[in-house]
């Protein structure tokens, strides 16, 4: 079975606040989108990994990532996605990955890949919520305290049937009411399809602050003094 890896780069990371998209700010040396693709390659699991990136940064990065497949993303993730799974190869398997969960180790793509191709549809990996929950009014006023219990914060790479995923996509295409969902579990649990929760891992974070971006750069100094 063959797995392809789709990365939507074309966010502009405006919470990160360092006035270039996101997949694209300086981690340890290299940019966050570098960090991400080598990982992904490193699994061993993936057969191709697609791109999609501003559309004036496809040709810089495709003399970048010359064995990758580069495309122009779109104004919101799911259009990203929606170029990026236009241009894949034929695959069993589909992942899709977050370039600012750059540190995400290899064993979670190993065993995202190994939920999916044992039967489960969509696969997501996730942590159990530490934090106590708060439900507020609009005021700012504490209106319920929510059960932890069954949460998780989901990461990724997100796995998928790769037939699944296409047409829970070209569904959204056709859709009338304009949906946006902030990940592609939303997208096909919207659809009724069952999704798959997996240990995450912690090093799989989302860098989205300059906090995250300073956590990540000292994680990597330290992997590389180990």
């Amino acid at each position: 079975m063959s797995t392809v890896a789709l990365i939507p780069a074309a966010g502009r990371g405006e919470r990160l606040g360092a006035g270039l998209p996101k997949a694209f700010v300086d981690l340890a040396g290299h940019s966050m989108l570098h960090h991400a693709v080598r990982g992904v390659q490193a699994s061993g699991v993936v057969d191709a990994v697609v791109l999609s990136v501003p559309i004036d940064l496809v040709d810089q990065v495709r003399s970048q990532f010359s064995e990758v497949i580069v495309v122009a993303g779109g104004a919101e993730r799911s259009d990203s996605v929606r170029a990026a799974l236009s241009a894949a190869p034929p695959s069993d398997v589909v992942l899709v990955h977050d370039a600012a969960r750059a540190l995400t180790p290899q064993t979670l793509f190993v065993d995202v890949v190994a939920a999916v191709m044992a039967g489960a549809p969509a696969v997501v990996p996730g942590l159990p919520v530490v934090d106590t929950i708060k439900s507020v009014d609009p005021a700012g006023t504490v209106t319920g305290t929510v059960d932890r219990g069954p949460l998780r914060a989901v990461q990724t790479p997100q796995g998928f049937d790769s037939a699944m995923l296409s047409a829970a996509y070209a569904a959204l295409a056709h859709s009338a009411d304009g949906a946006q969902f902030t990940d592609d579990a939303g997208l096909v649990e919207a659809q009724g399809i069952p999704v798959r929760i997996i240990p995450g891992d912690p090093m799989a974070f989302k860098i989205t602050t300059p906090w995250d971006l300073q956590l990540a750069t000292w994680l990597l100094h330290e992997r590389t003094r180990a």
